[in-house]
């Protein structure tokens, strides 16, 4: 090959060497900048997508609040004068003087206890319940009727009797919590029982599944979607029932907390108290929630 070939082809070699080694740089610089935001983008969406529209909705609400409740004569006061006047409460949710006189925060956890005792046996019971009503139609037919009227009874009338039964205030506010809670328990986990494939049925027939056996690997699981329903009911059931039951029995308790600060005409006090509740329900809600997306794998209702 002579040198003017040799030149020749060096020439139209080099720029498509040069070009390639260019288009390998342009496209590694991506992959090495670019991975960590392209990763947080799409996560920082979706945060915003879920925090930025109530967080907009919760400024209007509380500009609205604040023009309506700074007007004359308003007997309600406006956010601002809320958080003058509760500012300790707001900042320090702790404190216990003694008695009574105690921090939010101990009040919510004393209702939270109540409301774990009678929720967790209104839980076993409900779904003990639900899965024999389901299973027979004569337990059905039976039990149907007297459960849709009890469950129409508000919670506080059932004070009076649970008053008079254990001549106390704990265990008469464990009792109205259960009351109240049990009735979704007992008639989602029955419509999910009957609502069993009969498929699912055939199988176990033909596995020879004893009782408990078909109880926990094709009947519990099937209608898992509707007792975690019934479950989500319940507990936000029970905690509207301890706060109402907690301001007649009295004690610690977020209830008896209202109560008191309404009869020392403390509002701004009342106001923080019900934003403690609305926050306290709302993540009782989520948890539940969450357990039961992941019992039944996303299948129950979000």
């Amino acid at each position: 090959m002579t040198n003017a070939m040799r030149k020749q082809n060096l020439l139209v070699a080099t720029p498509i060497t040069t070009l390639a080694v260019q288009q390998a740089k342009v496209l590694a610089l991506p992959q090495r900048k670019l991975t960590r935001p392209a990763i947080l983008k799409p996560a920082l969406r979706r945060i915003a997508a879920v925090t930025l529209p109530p967080l907009a909705v919760l400024a209007v609400l509380l500009v609205i609040w604040q023009i309506a409740a700074s007007q004359a004569g308003s007997s309600l006061p406006p956010p601002t004068q809320v958080f003058t006047d509760s500012r300790d409460l707001i900042l320090h949710p702790f404190f216990d003087h003694g008695g009574n006189d105690k921090g939010l925060g101990f009040h919510i956890l004393a209702s939270l206890s109540r409301v774990a005792i009678g929720y967790s046996i209104a839980a076993i019971v409900g779904i003990a319940l639900g899965s024999l009503v389901g299973q027979s139609v004569y337990f059905m037919r039976g039990f149907d009727p007297i459960f849709q009227v009890l469950r129409t009874v508000p919670p506080l009338a059932w004070l009076p009797i649970s008053l008079a039964a254990f001549r106390d205030g704990q265990p008469s506010a464990i009792f109205v919590i259960f009351i109240t809670a049990v009735w979704p328990v007992i008639i989602n986990t029955a419509a999910g029982i009957r609502n069993i494939p009969q498929d699912y049925r055939n199988v176990a027939r033909v596995l020879q599944l004893n009782p408990f056996e078909y109880f926990t690997k094709i009947m519990v699981p099937a209608a898992a979607p509707y007792i975690f329903t019934g479950l989500r009911i319940g507990v936000g059931l029970s905690w509207l029932a301890i706060v109402a039951a907690e301001m007649l029995i009295g004690g610690v308790g977020i209830g008896f907390f209202i109560w008191d600060a309404w009869n020392s005409s403390l509002i701004s006090d009342i106001i923080v108290a019900l934003v403690y509740v609305g926050l306290v329900g709302f993540v009782l809600d989520r948890i539940i929630a969450f357990i039961g997306h992941v019992v039944t794998r996303g299948t129950a209702v979000n």
